[in-house]
């Protein structure tokens, strides 16, 4: 097996990882709120993030070990992300896995758009075309204007632009930083940024039984791991080779929605998220030509 492959199957396990935590939120979001679930799921997400220092052989009990010049923006992308599983975790609690799942693939479209703003990288008439089209799909899955909106929709695409943030501003570390520090910076900051949001936005309701105990420990379990095996993948193979699989999450989250929710919103998908895939595959191409 080449390395390349290896990196693909690892990838597809990590989409599928948070598939299953999006499954155990859709399930738990009937008796917890978004922000319970964000906090359960980045206090227990620290645990994944031991485990990576662990394999990495980074794990230490001297906190000069964990020192970090720019320690601002890592704890700054901790808070973002905390911000994007919370409109995350609310869009997963309303609308079908699959419509979020779509929605969410609008990443891609927002990491050009702040290389743009934050690198001042020059982007051609592809790149703009594919995020314009990219755009025009989401618009028409959301559908403003119509009896079928709400603003629930929206949270999607604001948590793929949280997460895009997060992607980008990773070019602002050194490349001898590990990412196993920063991921135990931003599991950190994550978790603090939770708290905070749920303290001020809800009251926290207590575990009503060992089973939603056992479901929240697992969520949380599935979206860590979930995040270690992606950057495990992307470490081992180009982000060319592996960004088109993240689209396999659309269909799945279409399956598992289907067979566990009854969810068949294939009106609302088409032909949306036609243009979100395709214009992702442009903007792929495109980086791909820019290389070679």
């Amino acid at each position: 097996m080449t390395q390349s492959v290896r990196a693909i199957l690892i990838c597809l396990v990590a989409y599928l990882c948070f598939d299953l935590m999006s499954i155990h939120v859709r399930y738990l979001s009937a008796r917890y709120s978004a922000q319970e679930l964000s906090v359960y799921r980045n206090i227990f997400g620290i645990l994944p993030s031991i485990a990576l220092l662990w394999y990495t052989r980074e794990l230490s009990i001297r906190p000069a070990d964990y020192k970090l010049v720019q320690w601002k923006l890592a704890l700054s992308r901790g808070f973002v992300v905390a911000i994007a599983q919370l409109m995350y975790y609310t869009a997963l609690g309303q609308l079908e896995l699959a419509t979020v799942s779509a929605l969410g693939q609008t990443n891609a479209l927002f990491v050009v758009l702040l290389a743009i703003l934050m690198f001042r990288e020059n982007v051609g008439f592809w790149r703009w075309g594919a995020v314009i089209i990219g755009f025009i799909g989401a618009i028409w899955i959301v559908r403003p204007g119509t009896d079928v909106f709400s603003w629930i929709a929206l949270l999607p695409i604001g948590a793929a632009f949280c997460y895009a943030f997060a992607v980008v501003s990773l070019r602002s570390f050194d490349r001898s930083i590990s990412n196993s520090i920063l991921y135990l910076y931003s599991a950190f900051a994550a978790a603090i940024g939770a708290i905070f949001f749920a303290l001020f936005t809800n009251s926290f309701s207590p575990i009503l039984s060992i089973t939603d105990a056992a479901l929240i420990l697992s969520m949380s379990i599935c979206g860590g791991f979930g995040v270690i095996f992606l950057m495990i993948a992307y470490r081992q193979a180009d982000a060319t080779v592996l960004a088109p699989f993240s689209y396999f999450g659309i269909l799945t989250a279409f399956f598992f929605g289907w067979v566990l929710f009854g969810e068949f919103p294939v009106d609302k998908l088409f032909p949306g998220v036609i243009l979100i895939i395709g214009s992702g595959l442009v903007i792929l191409w495109r980086e791909q030509r820019a290389k070679g």
